[in-house]
């Protein structure tokens, strides 16, 4: 019995999964970034959140240019971000497929601020700083113009699960 070659396309998903499965191995906080749209406040789960610099105080993100949220994120001047407390996997699962609307009553308004979720940890109220396209993602980096934190334990994702960190 012969076994037939692995087609190329069948290797690259293989290789895929393998660097998928690879990233999964860091354990990260999960985050639900809020902006305004046309369509009205949107919410967008992500882990990919990270500090740039104290001064100026700046922070990234990335948007996967398949979301079905690209062209509001992509193209949003203000944005918070939410760093999710450990009670909160129902609001990450919300937020991370499909139009992700924002309801009444689901956030607060303060200002001219971006749209705030309770059920956070720390918050950054951003203003867009710099776009940078690279890959399959584009790199948001936010100048913070506010932010709030509180003690707690924090939603973690690791090789695909939630878990937590902090005083459980």
């Amino acid at each position: 019995m012969s076994l037939e070659p692995l087609s190329e396309e069948a290797v690259r998903q293989a290789d895929v999964s393998a660097y998928r499965r690879a990233l999964g191995a860091f354990a990260t906080g999960v985050c639900v970034v809020t902006a305004d749209s046309e369509a009205g406040p949107l919410g967008i789960t992500i882990n990919s959140f990270t500090s740039v610099s104290l001064t100026p105080r700046l922070v990234l993100w990335c948007l996967d240019e398949k979301s079905e949220r690209w062209a509001p994120f992509s193209a949003a001047e203000a944005f918070s971000i939410h760093v999710l407390d450990a009670r909160s996997q129902a609001l990450s699962n919300r937020f991370a497929r499909g139009v992700g609307l924002l309801s009444d009553g689901e956030f607060l308004r303060v200002g001219n601020a971006p749209p705030r979720l309770s059920g956070a940890v720390a918050r950054f109220d951003c203003r867009t700083y710099q776009r940078v396209q690279m890959g399959d993602h584009m790199t948001i980096v936010g100048e913070v113009e506010g932010f709030e934190a509180s003690d707690g334990p924090t939603l973690t994702y690791f090789r695909g699960r939630y878990g937590t960190t902090g005083d459980a």
